[in-house]
């Protein structure tokens, strides 16, 4: 009997060092071994009560369950690892370091109640600076996550260096319903202004790379290395989370999606309860199609803002951004920040109205629009901006612009005849003015940034500030017109601080920092 108490105290040796030198796989391997016999010894100590001290037993076996979820939450095995945790309190509800662990595996979720309740009673046990700084975590996210009140100003105003912010799981007004336009969709649930933040949230993982020069042989190796290391890592995850997969199961796979239900957004909360989930199986090929119609990469004003190398590039599953639709006059936008996606509107969204992004650059072009939606995503747009188009550009005044756009010497003169057009067309106002001005952007961007081109047919076309506006209004709000903006503000009197300039940025950046960053952006954009 005393061999077989060394061979356990050997096994549970093992297990630990292996433990210690972030060996995971192989330390599970042996608890699993230790655990099994240590509660074969608790078995038979029913019939034999003297055999073993059933105490001591208990207490290794407290420690080896600890020490197993520890593993497991480094592996991203949350679901064992917390069931693991909780075999262990069942032993000793208060020990200690399990409920450290479980803590961390909660934080880690989004569980950040219940994740603070585990580091009080932690706390009680043994008074700590670690646990405070756990509980103050807790409550800085519990409170972004409740209120959707993000602030990332002294990250910018450090110039993005440091560890990156920590972020909660936010859901704002929005729900998820059927689109006119196919399929399903994201709507607001009230009107919200231009910046007001929508959804952020985690990916459910992420592949990164710094790519070599587009076009060549390693470039083309790099991009499929990191897709590869991105598809793993989710076939991964949905195979050891049933929630997981099932959120996973639930976006469009681009084909034959009629039978998809509109999910409850209940679900996509992180305290969402197990019952919602079934158990079901991977299937490589069904994940596959979804990743390939879902997934994101992330964009240009992304790597920009953050101060990245323009050769980086990354590519990630979001649930909840997945379901926003493309339109050619997007009102929402993204920032990524670490492995969060930041979802906010780009202009004023009233309740009910569909939330959309711009898959690709809108201020083009109906044609080059519809030419890009097909080749390279597969769909025709049919967004208001797209049914009006639709019709104007029928007109042989139009097609007369946009095959001088086309052309391109004479910029200045497609937008000066764009608005001499508008004026004549006593339909076209407003909004469709400005659908038809982010159209050929390009020529007024071409006038705006040239004195000679403004002296020559500045009278002819609006000012800056109105021009920007009512593109920005009828398309969102986009880095290059705040870009134009603040240079022409800086050129005539060095003020870019202007409220036109701050509602633009918070379009384009979101309602993420204090006006003194803002400006910094504004600047750096």
């Amino acid at each position: 009997m005393e061999e077989t108490m060394q061979d356990l105290q050997t096994l549970r040796h093992k297990a630990l060092e292996l433990l210690l030198m972030e060996e995971w796989k192989s330390s599970i391997h042996l608890y699993d071994q230790f655990i099994s016999l240590c509660e074969t010894r608790l078995s038979n100590t029913h019939s034999d009560p003297g055999d073993e001290n059933v105490s001591k037993i208990n207490k290794s076996l407290c420690l080896a369950f600890c020490n197993r979820a520890e593993a497991r939450f480094r592996l991203r095995d949350f679901s064992l690892a917390l069931d693991d945790c909780d075999r262990a309190l069942e032993l000793e509800r208060g020990h200690f370091k399990t409920l450290l662990c479980k803590g961390k595996i909660l934080l880690h979720l989004h569980r950040y109640a219940k994740a603070s309740d585990c580091f009080k009673l932690a706390l009680e046990l043994h008074k700590n600076t670690e646990m405070n700084g756990f509980l103050s975590r807790c409550k800085k996210l519990e409170f972004q996550s409740r209120t959707g009140h993000f602030d990332l100003t002294d990250w910018v105003l450090n110039g993005f260096r440091g560890k990156t912010p920590e972020l909660a799981e936010y859901v704002g007004p929005v729900q998820i319903k059927e689109s006119e336009n196919g399929g399903r969709g994201l709507f607001a649930t009230k009107n919200v202004e231009a910046g007001s933040l929508l959804v952020v949230t985690e990916a459910l993982a992420v592949g990164r790379a710094i790519l070599p020069e587009a076009g060549d042989d390693s470039s083309r190796s790099a991009h499929l290395a990191m897709w590869k290391d991105f598809v793993e890592k989710i076939l991964d995850a949905s195979a050891k989370c049933k929630r997981t997969l099932h959120l996973i199961y639930m976006l469009s796979m681009g084909e034959d999606d009629q039978d998809l239900k509109v999910p409850e957004m209940n679900l996509f909360r992180p305290d969402a309860e197990d019952h919602f989930f079934h158990e079901e199986k991977p299937d490589t090929d069904r994940i596959l199609k979804i990743l390939d119609v879902n997934s994101l990469t992330e964009d240009s004003v992304s790597a920009n803002v953050l101060g990245r190398n323009m050769d980086y590039c990354a590519v990630g599953l979001w649930i909840l951004p997945s379901f926003i639709n493309h339109a050619c006059n997007p009102n929402a936008r993204r920032l990524h920040i670490g492995d969060h996606i930041v979802v906010h509107t780009s202009r004023d969204v009233k309740a009910g109205e569909e939330i959309s992004f711009a898959y690709f650059d809108v201020l083009l072009p109906l044609k080059k629009r519809r030419e890009i939606a097909k080749t390279q995503w597969g769909f025709c747009c049919n967004c208001r901006r797209c049914r009006f188009e639709d019709v104007i550009f029928c007109k042989e005044d139009m097609r007369e612009i946009e095959r001088r756009f086309e052309s391109g010497p004479d910029m200045d003169e497609v937008a000066v005849r764009l608005e001499e057009l508008m004026k004549k067309w006593i339909l076209v106002k407003g909004t469709e003015k400005g659908f038809l001005r982010a159209s050929f952007w390009a020529a007024f961007a071409d006038v705006i940034a040239s004195e000679r081109l403004t002296r020559r047919v500045g009278r002819r076309i609006p000012a800056v500030e109105m021009l920007v506006n009512n593109a920005a209004e009828a398309t969102g709000a986009d880095h290059r017109l705040l870009k134009l903006l603040v240079e022409r503000l800086q050129k005539n009197n060095g003020g870019t601080e202007t409220e036109c300039v701050m509602k633009l940025a918070r379009g384009v950046f979101g309602k993420v920092v204090k006006q003194q960053a803002m400006r910094m952006l504004c600047l750096n954009v």
